[in-house]
């Protein structure tokens, strides 16, 4: 069979001049290797136009969907992110004289771009806390690698036997991850499960404390005493070393700010800005711990073997890992200042 589809100027030109010397059609086309039916069709365009078209001319059924619909489709999506295949469909055909199914719905989508994703979850930022965390930034703009690996990093999390999963998706493009239209606000809330506070620096992970309790400052005071300032005395005896923790209420108690206080001569308190969990790192070193858990061959049936595969998964996180994400710090802080102190992609 010949060959279909493109071909240069000099193909076209010899198709030409095999016509023109007197080959037939089969002839011309067993000689250059092209159809008969693209033989034929170059030297006919070429006698009524005296020019050829390089490009083989749409064929099949039309597209249902032009580009005006396409239009549409797009407004469509961009007045509700979350709605379903079937929504689309029956808000586009209103009012429409030829009307299409859900697959040409979907196949239009992706030929514009679009695709069913899970929309990015970040927290809900108010206008204060975006001016203390834009504050942060702009402190902290010049700070080095070098500069971060003196900080130490802290928070807690919890782990849940089953998972609640009321999962969202949206349609949006490959580039509007962060566009306010394709995100869902959280807020922090409890549950069920494991709870662990960790701690770690670029040079070494920190230990990972189980919670059997609601954490109070009571609680807190026990970690801080027993784990934080052993870390931070060790790893930084030249009393260099931030620690950093975020604004619950057990950590802005009297009595923990009271010990700090005694303690300042050992190490610094990072000053922390609210509602900002993309500049912890930590918070990435959580998410391994999860994906662990998911891919476990058998998941934990009890608390007793989440807190157990837990300990386990924390104790082998790579030091690629963890340094690796100390080292994104002066990408995140930029990320702020561009974000004039509102969510980033971290």
């Amino acid at each position: 069979m010949g060959k279909k589809g493109d071909f240069s100027n000099f193909e076209r030109g010899m198709v030409v001049g095999a016509r023109q010397a007197g080959l037939s059609i089969s002839q011309s086309a067993q000689l250059l290797g092209f159809s008969c039916i693209t033989i034929s069709r170059v030297y006919k365009e070429w006698c009524e136009k005296g020019k050829t078209s390089s490009m083989w001319q749409a064929c099949g059924r039309k597209c249902l969907v032009d580009a005006r619909g396409q239009r549409r489709m797009g407004r469509l999506i961009q007045a509700d992110r979350r709605a379903t295949l079937t929504e689309i469909t029956t808000r586009y055909n209103r009012g429409m004289q030829q009307s299409i199914c859900e697959a040409t719905t979907c196949t239009t989508l992706r030929r514009m771009g679009y695709n069913s994703r899970r929309p990015h979850r970040v927290p809900l930022i108010s206008t204060t806390n975006r001016k203390k965390r834009l504050q942060f930034a702009r402190a902290h703009q010049n700070w080095t690698v070098e500069d971060w690996k003196n900080v130490a990093w802290s928070d807690e999390s919890r782990f849940l036997l089953r998972h609640s999963d009321g999962r969202v998706r949206i349609w949006r493009k490959q580039n509007e991850n962060m566009d306010p239209s394709c995100l869902v606000t959280t807020v922090q809330a409890g549950g069920g499960g494991v709870m662990v506070w960790g701690m770690f620096s670029w040079h070494t992970l920190g230990p990972l404390v189980p919670i059997g309790h609601r954490l109070n400052a009571t609680a807190y005071l026990s970690i801080v005493s027993d784990h934080v300032h052993p870390f931070m005395t060790t790893m930084y005896p030249s009393s260099d070393g931030y620690f950093q923790q975020d604004n619950a209420p057990c950590h802005k108690a009297r009595i923990i700010s009271n010990w700090f206080l005694e303690h300042d001569n050992e190490f610094t308190v990072l000053k922390w800005p609210p509602q900002s969990p993309d500049l912890n790192p930590i918070e990435h070193l959580w998410d391994v711990v999860e994906q662990e858990l998911r891919a476990l061959d058998v998941y934990p049936t009890n608390l007793h073997q989440l807190q157990d595969a837990i300990l386990s998964i924390w104790a082998n996180i790579s030091k690629e890992c963890f340094q690796h994400l100390v080292e994104s710090m002066p990408r995140r802080i930029k990320a702020v200042l561009k974000a004039k102190g509102g969510q980033t992609q971290y």
